[in-house]
């Protein structure tokens, strides 16, 4: 009796380790699509972060989230395994990504300097 149960236990343990790496992996990408244009102040621009298995699916999602919130022209402008930024003003914008939210900011305002970040998000 004894070895079934340390089975069982050594079974669940595995299948809780696969289940979880399983889960890690789900959402190995993210993306963010922009609805900005030129003219557009920081704070009026739209946009929508989507995840995903792949990069396709991360950004196809961004693009819908974009679109779900009332943005007519939405366009993904970066897409990140662990952390994505969008920063912009009414001429410029710029994008990062890296291990930290600001790891990607921090690239996005290097990108643009005068511009304030938008969006970032993490996994």
């Amino acid at each position: 009796m004894r070895g079934k149960l340390m089975s069982r236990k050594f079974y669940g343990l595995i299948l809780a380790v696969i289940l979880s790496a399983q889960a890690g992996t789900a959402m190995a990408f993210g993306a963010i699509a922009v609805n900005d244009s030129q003219g557009t102040a920081a704070s009026e621009a739209g946009y929508g972060v989507g995840w995903g298995g792949t990069r396709k699916e991360a950004e196809r999602n961004a693009v819908r989230e974009c679109k779900s919130v009332g943005n007519d022209s939405c366009e993904v402008a970066v897409w990140f395994e662990k952390c994505g930024a969008y920063a912009g003003d009414r001429v410029n914008y710029g994008i990062g990504y890296g291990a930290s939210a600001k790891t990607a900011e921090r690239m996005a305002l290097k990108d643009c300097p005068n511009c304030q970040i938008i969006v970032s998000d993490c996994q």
